[in-house]
């Protein structure tokens, strides 16, 4: 009897496992992800909005005013306390520095260490994420204004509009940002804080950058337009006209992203699809777990969003996550539960989740990871603005005597106190640029180089770099040097390099002045950027904080050892 049981028990498990398997080799046939997370750690608070995954670490907001930090591997890094609640959007630029505010208004930036940098006060909290352009410059939405500023916080401009924002500012191709306010009209916003406007006869439900500068508009009922001009496309900035040659979508989008002159869009049904513009037509559609959710009965989340890179095309909500090929394919889907905020889908193929158990789970998606240049940090920007030369188109009016010259500084300063440097930016480099190299006082070559430090950039290093070496007066060394630690960012890691050769090289620098400026640069560009540019950035540090030094250099390099602890 006992034999007959256990063969009983035996034969019921034995025809168990082949329908388990045929399940589960069914469920990954279609694409749908199952299993345990590659990783989970306890956040002590609910998150407030999706991960944001950058610099080999993603970071999360949290209810009770906390910014966490954790690697690709999801070691703790840091946890920093703004003292207060914040607003539920985090940004990290390429080097790892976030950006977020308090609900009262006041604008954080931490670096990737955890420690705060600086804070700003805003006419309100954010509205949506800040947007890195590619200088490292900030854009940073709140109610009705846009503020623009340098990666150090120094304003450069601000514009204030009539009504709040109805469609998100996002980064176009030209390094502006575009987006679309409550009175149906659409800005566009470059670098400089010059406005381009239009006016729609509809609210748009999202826009989107296409090549050669024109402007993707899609409307709830499932229409297109184009603004811009060129011999194909028109729609006229009074909106009177659109352009015949885009066809409906077949139903209302609800998450839009574009990459060339493609458009990704995910439809209420959860259906995804492409469109080519090229081709003016759609491509291919798929099911993505969204629609998986309508099909059984669910009530798909609002709140969703799409990455369209060159892996593929990624459709993110709070119930889960759907990844598909370029040509259509569904590479994958994952159903996710009891999730706080949309999950964020990092380069490396890591799903983040942040639960209302106050957990963050990472689920190993896939194994490809986005190739992009890379530089010491993060991927290359896409362009440039043109800030990192003197142009000489611009300097038709440069002033011709001294009286001018002062005149002319003086503005230039009163321009940046105010944070009104906005269209004049590349006029004015340009002039404090000329300044710094002619024949001029030294007092005007001082004042054009603190001036510089303020409005200054990623892409200002590379000239100050090269003054630094070409430079044989130790008062312009030391200012430049100087001017490049009030920039604070240095993503390639060129000015820490130049530190290091001038200090290695050629017998090395003696005047006591210079060293002193560099020890003081590089302890601030190390607290701004933190690894690896600290690594080489201690080097010089302890460099110049040895007995063979001057005794001001030592002491002052060991200072700033010790505000990198």
């Amino acid at each position: 009897m006992i034999k007959r049981f256990f063969l009983l028990l035996t034969f019921i498990s034995m025809t168990a496992i082949p329908a388990f398997s045929q399940s589960e080799a069914a469920e990954r046939e279609q694409g749908l992800i199952t299993g345990d997370p590659f990783w989970r750690q306890a956040l002590g608070g609910a998150v407030l909005s999706l991960p944001h995954v950058q610099a080999q670490s993603a970071v999360v907001a949290l209810d009770g005013g906390n910014i966490r930090a954790y690697s690709t591997a999801g070691t703790p890094l840091w946890n920093y306390s703004a003292r207060g609640r914040i607003s539920p959007y985090v940004t990290r630029t390429r080097e790892g520095t976030s950006y977020f505010s308090r609900t009262n208004g006041t604008l954080i930036a931490v670096n990737r260490a955890g420690r705060e940098l600086w804070r700003r006060n805003l006419s309100s909290p954010l509205y949506a994420k800040v947007i890195p352009g590619w200088d490292s410059r900030l854009f940073v939405p709140a109610d009705k204004k846009i503020y623009c500023f340098t990666a150090s916080g120094n304003l450069l401009w601000s514009r204030t509009f009539e009504t709040p924002f109805t469609v998100d500012p996002r980064l176009d191709h030209n390094g502006g940002i575009i987006f679309a306010l409550e009175n149906n009209e659409v800005c566009r916003i470059d670098a400089f804080g010059s406005t381009q406007t239009w006016g729609l006869g509809n609210t748009p439900a999202f826009l989107l950058p296409i090549e050669q500068g024109h402007i993707i508009v899609l409307y709830k009922d499932g229409s297109m337009g184009i603004l811009g001009q060129s011999e194909d496309w028109f729609f006229s900035a009074q909106g009177e006209t659109y352009s015949s040659l885009l066809p409906m979508l077949p139903s209302s989008p609800i998450a839009a992203a574009s990459r060339g002159n493609n458009i990704a869009v995910t439809f209420s049904d959860g259906v995804a699809a492409l469109f080519s513009l090229n081709e003016r037509r759609i491509i291919w559609n798929g099911d993505s777990h969204i629609r998986e959710i309508f099909r059984s009965g669910g009530r798909p989340e609002p709140e969703i969003e799409m990455l369209f890179d060159e892996r593929g095309i990624y459709i993110l909500s709070k119930n889960g996550a759907t990844g598909f090929s370029h040509d259509g394919k569904r590479l994958w889907y994952k159903f996710l539960q009891n999730t706080a905020a949309v999950p964020a889908f990092g380069n490396d193929g890591i799903l983040y989740s942040g639960g209302r158990d106050w957990i963050l789970y990472a689920y190993k998606i896939e194994d490809r990871v986005l190739t992009e240049r890379q530089n010491l940090y993060g991927p290359v920007p896409e362009g440039s603005y043109g800030t990192g030369r003197p142009n000489a188109f611009l300097l038709r009016d440069f002033p011709l005597n001294e009286f001018e010259l002062n005149i002319r500084l003086e503005q230039i300063s009163s321009g940046i106190n105010a944070g009104r440097v906005g269209a004049n930016e590349l006029a004015w480099k340009s002039t404090l640029m000329t300044i710094i190299t002619g024949q001029f006082h030294i007092r005007h070559k001082l004042a054009a180089l603190q001036m510089l430090g303020k409005i200054g950039s990623q892409e200002t290093i590379p000239w100050l770099t090269n003054l630094i070496r070409r430079e044989h007066d130790s008062t312009i060394r030391a200012a430049a040097a100087n001017a490049i630690g009030a920039i604070g960012v240095d993503p390639e890691g060129a000015a820490i390099q130049t530190f290091l050769f001038l200090l290695v090289n050629g017998g090395g620098i003696k005047d006591e002045q210079v060293l002193f400026a560099i020890a003081s640069a590089t302890g601030a560009l190390c607290r701004f950027s933190g690894p690896p540019l600290s690594e080489t950035g201690i080097r010089i540090l302890n460099m110049l904080s040895a007995n063979n030094q001057p005794s001001i250099v030592s002491r002052h390099a060991r200072q700033e050892l010790s505000s990198l602890r």
